[in-house]
C-alpha cells in the first residue's frame, strides 16, 4: 500500500545512520518504523531480540508490512540480531534515545544537535547508530552504557513517553534537515507577476469613487483614515496582476449588474443570385 505523495519514478534517498530497534515488542511498530525512515532516507534498520521474533508469515507480518505503507524493501532488508553487541560492532559511534536522566556521564544532545553532529561524521566516512529501547521500557541502563552520547527530545516532562515510531520519525526529521537540507520538496509557482503600483492605484480609485458613489465613505471626516485602511488591506495581499484583474472584475460586475447575453446572430442568406 502507497499513500499521496509516493512517487516510484525517482531515485530514494539512502543511508544515514542504522536505526537500531532494541526488543521491539510489536510488529506493528517495526512496520510504522520503517514507513518513518523511509519518509526521511534512512535505510539501515536493524532489529534486536524482538519480542514476537521477525514475522515473515502470518498476521504479525500482514500487520507489520500494512504498517510500513510501502516502505516494505527496509523491512525485507532488516537484520536481526540476537545481542546488542553484535548490533553495533561495524559502527564508529553510537547515540542512546531515552526520555529519563540515567546518572550517566554522558553529552545529552537535542536531537537536532546529534543528527548535525552524525551528518558531519558520517560525510567524513564513519557510520553510525541510534538505538531505540523497547515500547513499555525503553532502553535499559545496560544498553545506554554502549552509546557514546545520549538523545532526548523536549517534550512534556509530565508525559514524556513517546510512541517508538514517532521517536524514529523525529530522528528521521532532524537528519533529513542536517544531511539535506530544510527546503520544502516543492514551492509555488507565480503564476502572474506582482503589479506594478501603477496597477494597482487605479484600481484603487475605481474602487474608490464607486464606494463614495454608494455612501460607503460616512461620516466624510473619517474617509481619510477608512481609505487608508482599505489600501492597506490591499497592500497586504502583494497582489498580481491577475489579481488586480480579478478584483477589478469583480467589482464591475456588482457595479453593473449581472451580463446580459446576446442572442447568436443567424446565419444570413446569401444575397448572391448567381
Amino acid at each position: 500500500m502507497t499513500g499521496a505523495g509516493t512517487n516510484h519514478t525517482i531515485p530514494s534517498l539512502t543511508g544515514g545512520p542504522a536505526i537500531i530497534l532494541v526488543r521491539p515488542q510489536l510488529a506493528v511498530n517495526i512496520g510504522m518504523c520503517a514507513r518513518a525512515m523511509a519518509n526521511f532516507g534512512l535505510s539501515d534498520l536493524r532489529l534486536v531480540n524482538p519480542r514476537e521474533g521477525w514475522p515473515r508469515t502470518g498476521a504479525l507480518r500482514k500487520g507489520a508490512y500494512a504498517a510500513a505503507a510501502g516502505a516494505v524493501h527496509l523491512l525485507e532488508s532488516a537484520r536481526l540480531f540476537a545481542s546488542l553487541e553484535e548490533a553495533v560492532a561495524d559502527l564508529n559511534g553510537v547515540f542512546a534515545t531515552t526520555a529519563r536522566e540515567r546518572g550517566q556521564v554522558k553529552s545529552v544532545l537535542a536531537a537536532d544537535e546529534a543528527m548535525i553532529e552524525a551528518a558531519a561524521r558520517i560525510r567524513g566516512g564513519e557510520k553510525l547508530g541510534i538505538l531505540f529501547g523497547p515500547e513499555r521500557t525503553g532502553l535499559a541502563n545496560e544498553e545506554v552504557v554502549l552509546a557514546d552520547k545520549i538523545v532526548s527530545f523536549p517534550v512534556n516532562p509530565a508525559y514524556a513517553s513517546l510512541n517508538l515510531a514517532q521517536a524514529v520519525l523525529l530522528i528521521g526529521y532532524e537528519w533529513m534537515k542536517a544531511a539535506h537540507g530544510s527546503a520544502p520538496p516543492f514551492q509555488q509557482a507565480e503564476r502572474s507577476p506582482g503589479a506594478p503600483r501603477e496597477m494597482v492605484v487605479s484600481f484603487f480609485e475605481y474602487l474608490e469613487g464607486e464606494l463614495e458613489r454608494v455612501g460607503f465613505f460616512r461620516p466624510l471626516a473619517k474617509r481619510p483614515v477608512m481609505q487608508n485602511n482599505l489600501r492597506n488591506m490591499f497592500h497586504r495581499m502583494h497582489l498580481t496582476e491577475q489579481d488586480v484583474r480579478s478584483f477589478r472584475g469583480m467589482v464591475v460586475r456588482l457595479v453593473e449588474g449581472p451580463r446580459v447575453e446576446r442572442p447568436k446572430r443567424k446565419n444570413q442568406p446569401s444575397d448572391d443570385n448567381g
